[in-house]
């Protein structure tokens, strides 16, 4: 079958150690798994540090990878891929498909029957294969873990990546105020048109939000703090630009605000977001589709660090 797949690790130049070529056809670790025909995938960062060797071994070379798809399964369901998979090894408690098990940037998956979520038939493979990763890690940042119907202003750092994208979409549909910083001009004007208020890396804003989605880091965590209202909830689950963010403890207490820990979601929060997007008509923000036999460049494309929204291949062309 045809993959995207890990041969080698190159640090500073990850597209080098990408092949797209033949595989083996999935084997299941046990009668629970099944295997699901991909229609489509998308890519994420994940996929470009796995080129790089973070979180593989020589080992486990090759390695197909991707963590997003959605398809049709044995029974000829059309499905949404759940992309995390129990493993009491690992110090989370849990991997992603491409770390410990062969990823969805091939023609077939191997998944656990508990990982498949049933595809609404209003949403088109294409868009379905956009949300496992980065739209509801969005999704549970605003939902489980930052509240966001206890709040009615949001704030969204660096918007233009997936996972910010995704929750300025997901903030606006549910009816908050939206505000959106990112340091492109282009992009600031893109994010406008989703509906958000877009402003400089560390504007003033017109009111304190009562969440703060922040996957930049330690360049703009000062600036989640200063804008966050009395109990807001600060949720991060990426530090793109940092991770030794300072936090000023005199503010944190005296506006007793909550700093989250936040990464990816339940098979019940991807149900709901993909209710979610059916029922508001809300569609993922993509930024191209190419098909699988140019897979090396939609890698090509995510690595320029230009993308808006998420790159994805149809597995059909």
């Amino acid at each position: 079958m045809r993959a995207a797949y890990a041969s080698s690790f190159d640090d500073g130049n990850p597209l080098a150690a990408l092949t797209v070529g033949e595989r083996p056809a999935p084997e299941m670790p046990d009668e629970s798994w099944t295997v699901v025909d991909v229609r489509a995938s998308s890519l994420n960062h994940h996929d470009l540090w796995s080129l790089r060797g973070v979180g593989l071994t020589e080992q486990q070379l090759p390695m197909i990878l991707g963590c997003d798809a959605a398809g049709v399964d044995s029974a000829g369901t059309e499905v949404v891929v759940y992309p995390v998979i129990p493993d009491p090894g690992d110090p989370r408690g849990y991997s992603l498909l491409s770390e410990n098990h062969p990823g969805t940037l091939a023609d077939q998956v191997a998944v656990p029957r508990a990982n498949l979520v049933p595809k609404p038939a209003a949403l088109s493979f294409v868009d379905a294969a956009c949300l496992p990763t980065a739209w509801l890690t969005a999704y549970r940042m605003l939902t489980t873990r930052g509240r966001v119907s206890e709040g009615e202003a949001v704030l969204v750092q660096g918007a233009g990546g997936g996972v910010a994208t995704a929750a300025v979409v997901l903030a606006v549909a549910l009816g908050k105020r939206v505000y959106a910083t990112s340091r492109d001009a282009g992009k600031r004007e893109r994010i406008a048109d989703l509906g958000a208020t877009a402003v400089e890396p560390g504007a003033r804003l017109a009111e304190r939000v009562d969440v703060v989605i922040e996957t930049v880091g330690a360049a703009t965590f000062e600036h989640s703090l200063k804008c966050a209202a009395p109990g807001a909830r600060i949720v991060v689950s990426g530090a793109t630009a940092g991770y030794e963010a300072k936090v000023n403890l005199r503010r944190l207490f005296a506006m007793q605000l909550d700093i989250l820990g936040s990464s990816m979601g339940t098979p019940q929060e991807l149900a709901g977001l993909l209710a979610l997007c059916e029922e508001q008509g809300i569609r993922p923000v993509v930024d191209s589709v190419h098909g699988f036999t140019e897979a090396a460049g939609a890698f090509e494309r995510l690595d320029s660090g230009d993308v808006f929204g998420k790159v994805v291949l149809d597995h059909t062309r």
